[in-house]
């Protein structure tokens, strides 16, 4: 395997977050208007944005993704045109972490992950989701992929 892959246990976090769809081609889109829209949202509404963005995809197909969009916050967020409250789960989860340009996450590191949990005897419990840590413009960026288990 490429990637590292260690288990974490994660609490319950409150985000702030816009639901929508988004084929392979318009990803970057969907996601940089989602994320402009939950952080005018949560700062209107005096909430903190705790940690860095996500996507969290409900459904995923050749087509595209059915996802969730947006920031943990400090506390839930009151529904704000496209932008509603939501949270990332309590539970335990593969993490991995990519180094290396948007484009290159899917693929290689999505598979290795579930390839793990298969080879562990675990299987995936609730919709996976990724975290961005660096800005799009950085060289190397690092992306976290969450997968929870059981």
């Amino acid at each position: 395997m490429e990637h590292e892959i260690t288990v974490v246990d994660l609490t319950e976090q409150p985000t702030a977050v816009v639901r929508d769809r988004a084929a392979p081609e318009t990803i970057s889109d969907v996601l940089g208007r989602s994320f402009g829209s939950v952080a005018r949202a949560a700062a209107g509404q005096g909430r903190q944005i705790t940690g860095p963005p996500f996507a969290r995809y409900h459904t995923m197909d050749a087509s595209g993704w059915e996802l969730e969009a947006g920031f943990p916050v400090d506390a839930p967020v009151v529904a704000d045109g496209p932008v509603e409250p939501s949270t990332l789960p309590a539970c335990r989860a593969a993490r991995l972490v990519h180094v290396g340009p948007y484009d290159t996450v899917g693929g290689k590191a999505w598979n290795e992950a579930s390839a793990w949990l298969s080879e562990h005897g675990y299987a995936a419990t609730e919709a996976p989701w990724e975290s961005y840590l660096d800005e799009p413009d950085v060289e190397r960026p690092r992306t976290v992929i969450l997968m929870p288990f059981a």
